[in-house]
Parts: C-alpha cells; structure tokens; sequence
C-alpha cells in the first residue's frame, strides 16, 4: 500500500464503527440580505454575533482579526452559529441528534431571535441557494485564516492557463448549501456512497435552488459549476459526482488519492498551493507555496499535511464517521429539512433503495453516466421525455424514502410533504 493511501485510510477509516447508532447531523447555511435590495451590511452581521452570545446563551468559540465573534457554540447541544467563508452568509451547524424534530425545534428557537434581531435594521435570512445581492455586497473573506486562505487560494485561478475556469472565485462568499450527515459502518459506507452516487439526477431535480444571474448557464444549480470549474475542481475527482461506482475500498481509496491537496501548515502559519494530487504529494521535493499575505516561500511535504486533507465530492466520507451529503441547495425555509429527511428515509432502506437502482427505468431510457445525468436534470427548461422520466424517477425514490422514515417511528415523514406536493403524488 502506497505511504499516501495509507495516510488516508488512517484520516477516514479510524472513526467508523462496525455497528454504530444512527445520529443525524445537519448543516444549514443562508444568506444575509437586505430586504429593500440594498448590500448587505456587514456591520449588521458582526453586531448580531455579538448580540446573539447573550440572546441565545451562546460561548464565543472563535473570533476575527478585529476581536468580532465568528464562531459560536451552545454548550448543551453542539450546536453552532458561524459565519461560511464571508459575513453575508450565516450557517446553522447542530450537533448530532436522534431525530430531526429535535433539530428543527432547535432551529426554530433561533430563527426567532434571529430574524427578529435582522427585521430591526431590514435584513433577514432567506432560503436562497445563491445570495440575492451577490454582485452589491462586500464579498470579502472573514478575517480569519482558514477563509481567507480559500479565497486566495480560488483566485489563484486568474493564474492558471485553463480556458474552462469560470470567472468568479469569489464564489465562496456567496453560495449556500445543505448538508446532511450519517452514521455510516464498515460495512455500508460504500454502499451507501455508491447508492446516492446514482440518484444525484433526481436529487438536482428536487432540490435546485441557485440559478445565478451573473453568466449565461443552462442550469438551476449553478453551484455544480463554481466548485467543478475552479481551483477545487483542477482534478475531477477532488468534486462533485463520483465518477464511478467503487468496487471493494481499495478502488475507492485509489480514487481518494487522485483527489488534491492544497494547504498546509508550518509553525502556526497558513499556506496555499497550486493543488496536487495526494498520490503525488509526498514525491513532490518542494512546493512554491504563498502565506496569507501574498509572500512566496517553498514548502517541503510532510506527512502531516494529510491531516488538512478534505475532498469535496457529493458523497463525501468525513473523518467522524460519517458520509456527508452535500450536493443540495439551501431550500426555501418552508422545506428546510426535506433534504434531510430525503436522505434519511433511503438510508434507513437501503436495501430496498439498492434493490430499486439496479432495475430502475429512468437508468434504461436515460443511461449510467451519472456525473452528466445531474448536469442533464439540472437544466432550466427540460424536454417532456425528461419531464416524465425524473418525476417518475422521484417519486419511486421518495416513495422508498418514506418507507424508511415510517419504519424508524418519528412520524419524520411529514418533512417530505412538501416534495410529494411538487412531484403531485
């Protein structure tokens, strides 16, 4: 086994259990925006941190270069309130939970304050998968090293002698998503990764929210784009959907290795680089490598630099063993937590979930290439045989989804009413 591949393992493989409990893991991120149309007053941002470490009984956990809070936490729950790479972009971050009635009660109780706090100077958070404002606002990094670092490291694109790479690095300040985490064990988290790997067309149908105003794209997701054609997706495995399904975890671990490296660590400093791949990384003698604040400098590989290591694809497994779901928009705040309980549901049956995908019609009309098939189901205007095909292809998985919620006993099916209501079932 290559040094690299081992690396990995260790990073990925030490958390999960042979039979874990099912928690549920959620994160949400919205944009902070104006109501009258105006930029989004970062002023009003950092002064409603400040606000909520009393409000909400929080601990501030980190802060910015200025002394602003950037990160808080509740003690009780985990739960945490953060700032996503800018100010204009709020992420709710919860802490595990056996239900997701637990989570959106939590949810709720914040919002109130929350929106309540914003409506005082004419903000508020919306469900928009892109901010509405995106090309007004200061769409700067928060002062903080780890942000600041991404968003060096995305203009670093301007540099690269690729015509593909699309003109936005900023994108980071802007896009918002929904992710979900599951308790996956050694013995299903490939199949778990392989099963969702198929469905990211229904999932693109679903759960579109981020048309992008900016550039002439046929697609309702624009975020596939910003993360597949810039720095992040220099090497296609590092991003989006897998292309492939993963034999044994050998195959899926020399898939990991082609995915990229590109930060590292010295002495409390943070640097950035042209992205290598991981089975490259410790064969490469120095890396021309640049701190924060613009200086060159050259970097030799060390193993501990894998400990940073963390690739974006749409079935991501994490390092608390987990897989993490993260190909979804943020959602319209009435259906918040359809995407979680979506998930969940197939989870839970993945039996009949893996059953159902190997005979499924919309595979024979439409084909296997599942990287393409989301781009496909993602366009803005689709054919009616399209239209037919994946409203046939949700329902037979929201249906199969369902099922599972029914067997676990939470009565968390209600959450995909809202799903069943656009697909007419």
């Amino acid at each position: 086994m290559s040094p690299s591949i081992q690396l990995l393992k260790d990073r990925y493989l030490k958390n999960i259990k042979e039979n874990p409990d099912l928690y549920i893991g959620i994160e949400l991120e919205f944009p902070i925006v104006h109501t009258k149309g105006q930029p989004t007053d970062i002023e009003v941002s950092k002064d409603l941190m400040h606000f909520l470490v009393d409000a909400l009984s929080m601990e501030v956990e980190k802060v910015d270069w200025e002394g602003n809070p950037i990160q808080l936490v509740e003690p009780k729950s985990q739960d945490r309130i953060l700032f996503e790479v800018s100010y204009t972009t709020l992420e709710f971050a919860f802490g595990r939970a056996q239900t997701i009635q637990e989570v959106e009660g939590r949810f709720e109780a914040y919002m109130k304050v929350i929106q309540e706090k914003l409506g005082e100077k004419d903000h508020a958070i919306q469900g928009w998968g892109i901010h509405p404002n995106w090309d007004q606002n200061d769409n700067r990094p928060v002062a903080y090293p780890r942000y600041q670092m991404l968003m060096d490291y995305l203009h670093m694109g301007s540099r690269q002698e690729r015509a593909d790479l699309h003109d936005f690095p900023q994108y980071g300040a802007f896009i918002c998503g929904s992710q979900v985490q599951l308790d996956v064990s050694t013995s299903n988290y490939l199949r778990v990764i392989n099963a969702f790997t198929q469905i990211e067309a229904a999932k693109a149908y679903l759960f579109a929210n981020s048309e992008f105003s900016g550039a002439d794209w046929d697609t309702k997701i624009s975020r596939d784009i910003f993360w597949e054609e810039s720095m992040h997706g220099i090497y296609p495995e590092n991003v989006g959907v897998n292309a492939k399904l993963f034999q044994n975890e050998d195959d899926f671990f020399d898939y990991l290795d082609r995915s990229a490296i590109f930060t590292a660590e010295r002495d409390g400093e943070t640097y950035y680089f042209s992205p290598i791949r991981a089975r490259d990384y410790l064969d490469t003698d120095d890396i021309p490598a640049y701190t924060l604040n613009g200086k060159e400098t050259l970097l030799v590989p060390q193993e501990k630099d894998f400990q940073t290591h963390r690739s974006y694809q749409f079935q991501d497994l994490t390092t608390r063993g987990t897989v993490e779901f993260r190909s979804v928009c943020t959602q319209p705040l009435d259906r918040t937590f359809a995407s979680a309980a979506f998930h969940l549901g197939l989870l839970v049956n993945l039996d009949k979930f893996e059953t159902y995908l190997e005979t499924a019609p919309f595979f024979e009309r439409f084909g296997r290439d599942y990287k393409s098939l989301r781009r496909q189901f993602s366009k803005k205007k689709l054919t009616n045989e399209e239209k037919t095909g994946i409203v046939q292809f949700s329902k037979d998985l929201l249906a199969i989804a369902e099922q599972g919620l029914e067997v676990r006993g939470q009565s968390e099916m209600a959450y995909l009413e809202p799903l069943k209501e656009e697909l007419d079932v």
